[in-house]
């Protein structure tokens, strides 16, 4: 098993910034690829970014590429989510994943409990 807790979110205004952690514990991080989602009710959970399990490679959805940045550090078992120039759209939970292969993140086998990100107008 892999646990995960988020943090960091929290209110901001737009244009505003905010660093998203994910602390994972349970297993080997490194043999993980690590992904950010966000959900907002009534619409389906999506993705925001991923990161390969080196951090060498990493992917972002087109709504955020150019102002998010997924990072991870293997040494602190954490992974970060830099976001920059928020937006009111941005607001959503947002969760943190984890899945032994890539091209299943989109379908991780974990999940954090979640963090609330509000972006005010």
């Amino acid at each position: 098993q892999v646990q995960l807790v988020e943090s960091g979110g929290g209110l901001v205004q737009t244009g505003g910034s905010l660093r998203l952690s994910c602390a994972a514990s349970g297993r080997t991080f490194s043999n993980y690829v690590m992904g950010w989602f966000r959900q907002t009710p009534g619409k389906e959970r999506e993705f925001v970014a991923a990161v390969s399990w080196s951090g060498a490679r990493t992917y972002y959805a087109d709504s955020v590429k150019g102002r998010f940045t997924i990072s991870r550090d293997n040494a602190k078992n954490t992974v970060y989510l830099q976001m920059n120039s928020l937006k009111p759209e941005d607001t959503a939970v947002y969760y943190c994943a984890a899945d032994p292969n890539m091209v299943a993140i989109h379908t991780p086998d974990y999940w954090g409990q979640g963090t609330q990100v509000t972006v005010s107008s």
